[in-house]
């Protein structure tokens, strides 16, 4: 079953992730996963410097091997970058030399101590070893833009309808999903900047 909003069970069956940050100010953690990915993730950029919003970028390794230009311009824009994999393996069916393996080889290329788990996949054995080095981050709200049955219209009120103070929000800067992402992007940055939102990165405090 497909959530947008991950239910309360699931945060309290693996406690000490990241789900969300909450606190008493109005912040949303806009997060982008896939990436970097040639013209997507540019487009993000440019949407995200007019609204004056800070963000996280949880890199595939190998994208980021490819595109170390991109990488950069994320960094030199005040954005955070994350760990997402080299190869986008999938945790639970991965064994776990195999995984760790996967993840040092992204680590050469995306200078993190956040790390993601594509496809949100991860044992608690893994979340244990990684939480030696990394802040695992999930998320509290799914936008979906990476569903081919998600119109833009429902793509941008899963983001309205769910999100609050401290969540963490994901999209995709990848090709599949560039069509949702940047209809929604710019909408979902007006309607929460009008009420008085602000967009950070997430640190990788791991505290």
């Amino acid at each position: 079953m497909a959530f947008v909003r991950i239910p309360g069970i699931l945060v309290k069956i693996y406690p000490g992730l990241t789900w969300n940050i909450p606190g008493q100010d109005k912040v949303l953690y806009l997060t982008f996963d896939d990436g970097p990915t040639p013209d997507i993730t540019d487009q993000v950029l440019s949407v995200l410097a007019a609204s004056n919003a800070r963000a996280t970028f949880f890199c595939i390794g190998r994208n980021a091997e490819r595109h170390p230009e991109i990488l950069r311009r994320i960094l030199d824009a005040g954005h955070a970058v994350g760990n997402h994999t080299y190869s986008h393996l999938k945790g639970w069916y991965t064994p776990n030399r195999e995984y760790y393996d996967d993840i040092e080889l992204a680590a050469q290329f995306v200078p993190s101590d956040l790390y993601r788990p594509a496809y949100g996949m991860i044992t608690p054995a893994q979340v244990s070893y990684l939480k030696q080095q990394f802040r695992v981050v999930l998320w509290d709200v799914m936008s979906y833009d990476f569903d081919p049955s998600t119109s833009h219209e429902k793509c941008l009120a899963n983001v309205i309808r769910y999100a609050r103070p401290g969540s963490v929000v994901v999209f995709h800067d990848s090709v599949k999903a560039s069509d949702n992402l940047l209809y929604t992007l710019p909408r979902v940055l007006d309607y929460f900047g009008g009420k008085g939102f602000r967009f950070e990165a997430i640190s990788a405090s791991r505290t």
